[in-house]
This record gives structure tokens, sequence and C-alpha cells, in this order.
């Protein structure tokens, strides 16, 4: 992957660190030379204004809060209780299954249920509740979490983004300031360093991204299987007539029904599903109180950490294999964290410390209470040691909170497929937000469906909550691994935590996690080669997208046309120009496109106004709409050609055509009055100084304030005169211009290459999203020209 770094150099060759006089681009995209224009700082010294397009397209502010925005206390508990419905049901379910999953064989001692229940105890308390609430939660990108934020937030804090149109300046967004020297401060710049100069240390950082992003997909498709079936298999204890095929079809009747209500969007399915999770809750915690009181109180001991010793010495293979099922009491902790866009810090913390962890522990507390009596239902823990009063509230219950776990890494599923496709690593799909109030909720259909035929196959095939229970274990842990190492990396370069502390979390948490993870490994050939089998086909769409991505970028960069051969196209091509705007869409920051010659030997006009257009995503989380645009001129100024970079996040929206079209224009408007006014205060200041008598300074003050007068009333003829052209030029219309770009590997490229490129990108291209669609362009103002890309 040295192509990333190998692009940043060339465009950073390309930018010449000088002044700006009259704001032309000269031949490599760079603005013309000429005579510098002193500022002072805040500390009176001066300094050059640094003149790059593509350093000024990748400075904006606000980026420095890590999700700090100060909202009301009554906004925070709404959040709160929506988060409950969105974010918690999947580690609310667990209980349906953990134990059932963790005695696959049986009990074979009965303090084996306090080892048990001790390790869920401890499990749960230091990874959702010390780990993610008090730790990963802060390690946000400005308020949006997952995978793909933390790589982000590490991309912004040092060059290791291979992601391409991402240049060497961009780094200058980054919020990471330089304190006052210190140890912390001292390491974190070696680290930053060695990242940035180890291109295997950037594609690793990748992969783990990509590979965290199929996992939390995988965990899409997993939960609402597992969760659904666990479930239903509660109406066997009634009637034992029931096959488990039934099972399986009742389950995804209500799987296909809970797919088809995701596009009325989080915030009302959040407010739909809240209610009924907070009754869940509040049952299961019942329950758990009465097991507890009614069959062991004793059972409070296995707080004592002893019990997890005494369970591994007795059989230490059997309790290293059970650790499988135990891991399951945190499934859906990876929700908090990827589902942090639709909610807050507080109110996720607010809703898991103060609901969803004290009815956790009571409700595990009871279970095991019961099985210290009833050891041989361990199969069916949840639906025997509900009491037989209530067993059909429960069940109703019981599916209602089994669709909610379902909503839960559903929602994660889409923010996380937003990140990575603003950030070019996954291929174009729809993405509608679903509230205008927060940015984070949406909705993606095609992932939905697919996501829908995914747990349809999946339930189908197994129709067993066991064999599932073995592949969630291992997208479980894997994903929680890949968090622990990007957080690792966070502490280090961008909190600088201090070394004691980094050590204890890795080796605290890692020992926890790789333990975990070494115990599901135990059960792929059971069903966990299910999730690994949706990564490496997840990781292998992802990665292909994204090379291909680059490739194509680097192929941009290599062939970019000068200013001076695009100016003088017009005179040896007989370019007619024809009234009204030209939007010609480029990934390119700097210089002419390819395309755009091609455009004029295929079609020898040009609109009489012409901006190329780069719609820029850069690694934050969103953009202010007063700092969207950037913009340069193209040539001199009676050329009307002007250069516009819009600038993203990965969480920002496009906005429809028509404000998108208003917006830019309205910004070039203020582009060219500036521009002006800009040339003329350079040109006075420039002016060599006077050395006058005092008694001639009164005539030299006149003269100059009428000289200035009149290059004022100059400046605003000129200035009003473009305006107008420009202006005629929109009532003329407005036409996009784009590539239909085919791209092919070069003849003398690997069997494997050729495969990667010919093959599986371009059938990815023909079944996602066309170009046009995503940039929502009227297909009457659209105008095409097909080129082909040799890579």
């Amino acid at each position: 992957m040295e192509l990333g770094a190998n692009i940043a150099s060339k465009e950073a060759e390309d930018l010449q660190m000088e002044v700006m006089v009259n704001g032309v681009e000269n031949e490599e995209g760079d603005v013309s030379k000429g005579n510098k224009l002193p500022h002072a700082n805040s500390h009176g010294s001066k300094f050059k204004r640094i003149d790059s397009l593509d350093l000024e397209s990748s400075t904006v502010s606000g980026l420095a809060a890590h999700g700090s925005n100060l909202v009301s206390v009554a906004s925070i508990l709404q959040l709160a209780f929506q988060s409950i419905g969105v974010v918690y049901g999947d580690i609310g379910t667990s209980p349906l299954y953990v134990f059932a999953s963790t005695f696959t064989d049986g009990i074979s001692h009965p303090d084996d249920v306090l080892g048990a229940l001790s390790l869920i105890i401890y499990s749960l308390t230091l990874l959702p509740l010390l780990k993610y609430v008090f730790i990963v939660l802060w390690a946000n990108d400005n308020g949006d979490g997952g995978t793909f934020a933390l790589y982000s937030l590490i991309c912004r804090h040092a060059k290791v983004s291979v992601v391409p149109n991402q240049q060497a300046e961009d780094r200058e967004l980054s919020s990471y300031k330089l304190p006052l020297p210190s140890r912390e401060l001292k390491r974190a710049l070696k680290i930053k360093e060695a990242l940035e100069k180890s291109n295997a240390a950037k594609t690793i950082l990748l992969i783990l991204a990509l590979l965290g992003t199929s996992m939390v997909i995988g965990d899409g498709v997993l939960t609402p299987c597992i969760s659904v079936l666990s479930a239903v298999q509660g109406i066997r204890q009634v009637d034992k007539s029931i096959s488990q095929e039934a099972v399986a079809m009742i389950s995804v009747a209500i799987l296909v029904m809970l797919f088809s209500v995701q596009r009325f969007g989080t915030q009302k399915v959040g407010y739909a599903f809240a209610p009924a999770i907070l009754i869940w809750y509040s049952s299961i915690a019942f329950i758990g109180i009465y097991n507890i009181v009614k069959y062991d109180t004793t059972v409070f001991r296995a707080f004592y950490p002893k019990y997890i010793f005494e369970y591994f010495r007795r059989d230490s293979q059997r309790a290293w294999i059970s650790l499988g099922g135990i891991v399951l009491c945190v499934t859906g902790t990876e929700a908090m964290f990827a589902d942090l866009g639709h909610f807050s810090v507080r109110s996720i913390q607010i809703a898991f410390t103060g609901i969803v962890y004290p009815a956790l522990i009571c409700a595990y507390v009871g279970q095991a209470a019961y099985l210290r009596e009833f050891p041989q239902n361990v199969s069916d823990t949840f639906y025997k040691s509900t009491p037989r009063a209530i067993y059909w509230p429960m069940f109703a219950v019981a599916i209602v909170a089994s669709i909610i776990a379902s909503q839960a890494m559903i929602s994660a599923t889409f923010a996380i497929i937003k990140q990575s496709m603003s950030l070019g690593c996954f291929p174009r799909v729809t993405v509608v937000h679903t509230s205008s109030k927060h940015e984070g909720q949406v909705y993606i259909p095609e992932i939905n469906y697919i996501l829908m035929l995914a747990c349809v196959i999946v339930t189908i095939s197994f129709q067993d909550t066991t064999k599932i229970g073995n592949a969630y274990g291992i997208a479980v842990v894997g994903v929680m691994i890949v968090t622990s190492s990007f957080l690792t990396l966070v502490m280090l370069m961008i909190w600088q935590t201090h070394l004691l502390l980094v050590v204890i979390f890795v080796t605290v948490f890692g020992a926890i996690e790789f333990t975990y993870f070494s115990a599901v490994l135990y059960k792929f050939p059971q069903g966990g080669y299910l999730p690994t089998a949706f990564a490496a086909v997840l990781l292998f769409v992802m990665y292909v997208w994204h090379y291909v991505h680059v490739k194509r970028y680097a192929y941009e960069v290599e062939h970019k046309v000068s200013t001076e051969h695009m100016l003088s196209l017009g005179s040896s091509l007989d370019v007619t120009k024809v009234p009204g705007i030209g939007l010609l869409y480029t990934e390119l920051a700097q210089g002419v496109p390819a395309i755009f010659e091609h455009f004029m030997r295929n079609l020898p006009a040009r609109h009489s106004v012409l901006v190329f257009v780069c719609v820029k995503y850069l690694p934050v989380n969103t953009i202010p709409a007063e700092e969207r645009f950037v913009f340069r001129r193209i040539g001199p100024k009676e050329h009307k050609i002007y250069r516009c970079v819009a600038r993203y996040g990965y969480r920002d929206t496009r906005t429809g055509n028509v404000e998108f079209e208003n917006q830019l224009l309205e910004s070039l408007r203020e582009f060219i009055e500036f521009d002006y006014i800009r040339t003329n205060d350079i040109n006075r200041q420039s002016q060599p100084e006077g050395n006058s008598s005092n008694s001639g300074e009164s005539i030299v003050n006149i003269e100059a304030a009428s000289e200035n007068e009149v290059m004022k009333a100059c400046r605003m003829v000129r200035v009003n005169e473009e305006l107008e052209f420009l202006e005629n030029a929109r009532k003329s219309g407005v036409v996009y211009l784009l590539g239909d770009s085919e791209v092919i590997a070069n003849k003398d490229s690997s069997l494997f290459k050729r495969f990667i490129v010919n093959f599986a990108y371009n059938i990815l291209r023909r079944n996602c999203r066309k170009g046009q669609a995503a940039l929502e362009i009227p297909h009457k103002n659209l105008l095409q020209v097909g080129m082909t890309y040799y890579i």
C-alpha cells in the first residue's frame, strides 16, 4: 500500500508555499507567484500565507471537541430513553441463552454455577461497564463511534491514511495541538513518526479497520437470528409437539417484519421499542430477585472471584471451553460505541449504569440461584426459572425484546457502512437520513434487504441457538480486539496517557479478550466458521473497492493536464463558448483532470462559466455548512474558469441537487467579491511608501484618497460585471459534466490484479449506485463522456 504515500508526496510537490496576488493557478495547479503579502500573527511576527487550495480545503474549524457539544439535561434523558430501545436490546436478551450455551453438556458440579456466574459478573463489569462505558466512549470522533471513527481519528493525528484525496497537508486539520514538552508528548511524537514512516503500519491499520467493520456487519446478521430463535423456542415448553422447524419459520416471519419497519428510521423505532425494552429489563430484574429469595440467597458468594479459580481447578479444559458460552453475556457491547452517533456519550452512560447493568446482574444471579436448585434445567434456564403465573406475559415480552435486540446491531451496521462508504472503502449505496435532528440516524435500503436475506438463510439453516452462539462469539470478541488495538494507539498518541495506565489497560483487557478469543476459536467447526466467512467476503469487497479507488486516483494525478495546456486547447481546437454554467466533477483538488481534455477533443465547446468541482470527504465526522466550499480561479479572470472543493465529513449528507447548486453558486458569488477586494488590498500594500516631507503630507493624502476612490469605483464596476455575467450564465442553464469511466488493468498486470480490477471491481461497480444518482443530478442536465483508465 505504498501508493497512498506516493500520491500524497506527488501532490505535495505540486504545492508552492507562496503568497497569492491575483489567485490564478499556474500550470501545476498552484497559484501564480507575486509580491509577498505580510501578515502579522498574534505575536506581531510575520509569516507567509500558505497558498494551497488543498491545504485550505482541509482546514476546518471546530474539530477539537470530542463530541462535547452542550445539550440540555432533558435532551440527554430523552436520548437515554431512546437508546434503551435501540442500543441495549442485544445485551439485554443474552439471559435467554447464556447459561444454556455455557453448560452444553450439563452441570457436573454444583459450584460450577457459582464459577460461571462469577465469570459473567466480572465480564459484565470489566468489558461493557469499565472498558466501553467509561473509556471507549470517550474515544469518539466528535460524537461519532465505531471502528472507522477510531481509524479516522488516528488518521487525523498522524499521516497514516491510505485513502485517496487525503494529501500530506490534511494533518493540518487535526485537533492535535502540541502542548508544553513532556515525556508523554515526546513518546506520542515518536509513535506518530514511526507510523508515518511505515507503509506496513498504514496497511495494517486499514485492514484492522476493514476487519472490524466486517465483523460488526456480521453481528448484524447473527444477532437477529439468535435473539429471535431463543425467544420463540419458549413456546415448546408449553407444547412439545411444535417442531424446531416450525419455531424457525415463526422466527423468519418475525425477522421479515423487523427489517420491513427499518425504513421508518431509528428515532421512530427507538420511541416505539424503548417502553417495551424498559418493561423487559424490569421484568428480568424482578424475576431474578424472586429466584434469589425463593431458591438460594447464598448465590451472592459469586461476587467473590475465588470461585472462578476453583471452577478452573476442578476441570480446566471444560471451564475453558465454557468461556465460549459465557462471552455471550457481553454481546451487543460494541453497539454502545457503534451507535454513539445516534445518541450521545452521556445518554449511553446513563442508560447502562442506571438501568441495564443492575437489571442484568439481577437476572443472572437469579438464574444461578434457580440452577443451584434445578441444575438439570440448564438447557432452558430462562423459561424454566420464570414463575408459571407470568409465563405467557414474559413469553410475549421476550419476543418483543428479541426483536429489539436485533435493532441494536442493525442500526450499528447502517452507521458504520455509511462511514466506510464516505471514506472510499465501500461501494456506493443509498443512504437515507431518517431524522432532521440527529445526523447519525440513517437507513440503507440495499444493506437492509441483504441483512434480511442473510438472517433468513442462517435461521433456516441452523435452527439451533447453540450453533449460532458458537458463531456469534467469534464476531463479538473479534470486534472487541480491534477496538482495543485502536484505543491503545489513541491513548498513546492522542490522549498521551501515562505509560503505566496504558500497560495496565493492555494487560488487563488484552488478557481477557484473547482468553475469550481462544475459547471461541475452539468452536470454529461447530459454527464458528460462519462469521469468519462473512468477514472474509466483506473484507474482500471493501478491500477491492478501496484498492481500485486508490489506483484510479493515482491515474488521475499522473495524467492531470497543466493549466497552460488547457487554455491552449481553446485556440488549437477552435473551441466554441456556449451560454451557461458547466460543473465538471473531478476527484482532483489540484490540477486539471484528463477527462476535461477528453471532453474538449470529443466536443470542442465549453460553457461560458466553467467550474471544476471536487467533492472531497475528509477524515472528520462533519464540516460546518459555512465552510463547505473553497474556490480558486484557474487562468486569467476573463476566462471565467474556477475550481471548487466541496468538503464533507463521513457523517455529512450531501443536500439535494437544487440546494447544492444554489449553495455552490452563492459561495462563488462571495468568492468573486472577495477576490477583487483582496487583489486591490495586495496591490495597495505592495506600493512603495513615499518619503514626503511634513508640509506635503496633506497633498499626498488627498491624492492617495482620490486614487483609492477611483480604484474602488473601478473595482465595483468589474465585480458587478462579473456577477452579472455569472447570473446571465446561470439563467442559460447549469449542466453537469461527468466522465463515464471504465477501469481496466494494464496488459502487463498479474493475473490476480486483472481478476481484482477487470472482474471483481467491475461487478461491484455495475451493481452499486451510479455516480450521477449519488450526486442527485437530473438526467436532463447531465452530459457524460466515456473514458478508460488503465491502471
